[in-house]
């Protein structure tokens, strides 16, 4: 039912921007492209004819709408006969009008909701997009740009060539989702498998497997974004504005999922069986229940995969300077010959157990007056690598300051300096 051609991308924006877009029909785009027409041919030696197919290019017209229930859309009319209508339209736009109806507040950025005030009355509004209802406003547009509408049947055939389904991670930071989503696209890429990506589309590899099974990291000016392809269907995971996490599924033949439905047969009744899903826009409910089917899987590996984004922000918590109370602390450095005297001190395991004071550390570090202590103490507590007992001017290590001790001094000793020493 939608593809995403070049020109509806390019000038989507911009008519918008423009306000050229609002009810009606905006001044055609047209282009020549590929278009499929049957001919008739009388057959030797009879008066009766056949149909043959015949590929070539024609004139296509690109009409633009602002629709009061799908948004911005775009309707591709071809000149040649049988005129077989192409169709877009986004979700995000429907939905965004369906929460505006409902007086639920949201913020849309592009097309990605980055707060709603209801989540699950939104998803609730989601799961309500109606076959019939679509099948109605597309039999309108064709009415009015399709000029031989009215020689044909009452209603056109309207069947997917294109259907995305999307499933958002909405975060509230962007500190949050940018070193989980690079964590994530990194061991997505290099542990994810030909046989994971069948499970996650629905699929069996077979000896008579025929398709491509691929995998592809690709950088956009958006940002990255890693692509898990199955034929003519794919999986997706990127992210939208550092603040969405989005998974998608995308197909180009939904007849290759299968799904339990009646079938019909030319002999007997009909029955219920796992059959493929059928073409036409009323399997629109099923395939959304099986293309979110494929999200979940998807999500649930990504969920199983090591996350070191939060010790990636607790070591930028530590070497990164911070602002305190109008001045900067400087972050610590595990490279300095000073800094790992210190650290190495406050490492002692009687320390773990009385705590430390001032006094137990002055042995350690001669080069170190009492005042240069007190205030290497003070930019330690403010980073957070030890903590006050209250009341008293004893401190302990914190679970951080531990770990980063530990992976400081393991770094320096058992890696880097053995390098640099051949």
């Amino acid at each position: 039912m939608s593809e995403r051609h070049e020109i509806a991308i390019a000038n989507r924006d911009y008519l918008v921007a423009s306000g050229r877009v609002r009810g009606g029909p905006t001044p055609r785009a047209r282009r020549r492209r590929p278009e499929r027409s049957h001919r008739c041919r009388r057959r030797p030696g009879s008066v009766s004819g056949c149909s043959t197919t015949l590929y070539g290019k024609c004139l296509h017209y690109y009409f633009y709408f602002i629709d009061a229930e799908l948004g911005l859309i775009y309707l591709r009319v071809p000149t040649w006969c049988p005129f077989r209508l192409q169709f877009y339209c986004n979700g995000h736009s429907w939905l965004a009008r369906k929460l505006a109806a409902a007086g639920i507040g949201f913020t849309l950025a592009d097309n990605a909701f980055v707060r709603i005030d209801d989540w699950q009355r939104a998803q609730t509004l989601a799961d309500q997009l109606s076959p019939a209802e679509l099948h109605r406003i597309l039999d309108r547009y064709a009415k009015q740009c399709c000029p031989v509408f009215d020689v044909f049947a009452p209603s056109y055939h309207w069947s997917f060539t294109q259907v995305e389904y999307a499933t958002d991670l909405v975060f509230r930071s962007q500190a949050v989702l940018k070193p989980l989503y690079e964590q994530l696209s990194r061991q997505a890429i290099l542990t994810v498998k030909a046989e994971h990506v069948a499970t996650f589309l629905g699929h069996k590899i077979t000896p008579q497997l025929a398709q491509e099974i691929a995998s592809q990291f690709a950088t956009r000016i958006e940002g990255t974004c890693v692509k898990h392809r199955f034929g003519k269907s794919s999986i997706k995971i990127y992210d939208k504005f550092a603040l969405v996490l989005r998974i998608e599924t995308t197909t180009n033949d939904v007849s290759t999922f299968k799904h339990y439905r009646k079938v019909e047969h030319q002999q007997g009744p009909a029955s219920y069986a796992l059959a493929p899903v059928k073409k036409n826009i009323y399997s629109l409910t099923d395939l959304g229940h099986i293309l979110l089917g494929c999200n979940r899987r998807y999500l649930e590996y990504l969920s199983s995969l090591d996350d070191f984004s939060a010790g990636i922000r607790a070591l930028d918590r530590l070497t990164q300077p911070r602002p305190v109370k109008g001045r900067t602390v400087r972050g610590l450095n595990f490279f300095s010959r000073a800094e790992q005297t210190l650290l190495s001190a406050l490492q002692r395991p009687a320390f773990n157990i009385a705590g430390l004071r001032r006094a137990d550390l002055l042995p350690s570090l001669a080069q170190c007056s009492p005042a240069s202590l007190t205030r290497h103490l003070a930019r330690l507590r403010q980073l957070g690598i030890i903590k006050r007992v209250t009341g008293t001017y004893r401190y302990y290590l914190t679970r951080a300051g531990r770990a980063a001790i530990a992976a400081g001094r393991r770094l320096a000793e058992h890696t880097i300096i053995p390098e640099l020493a051949q």
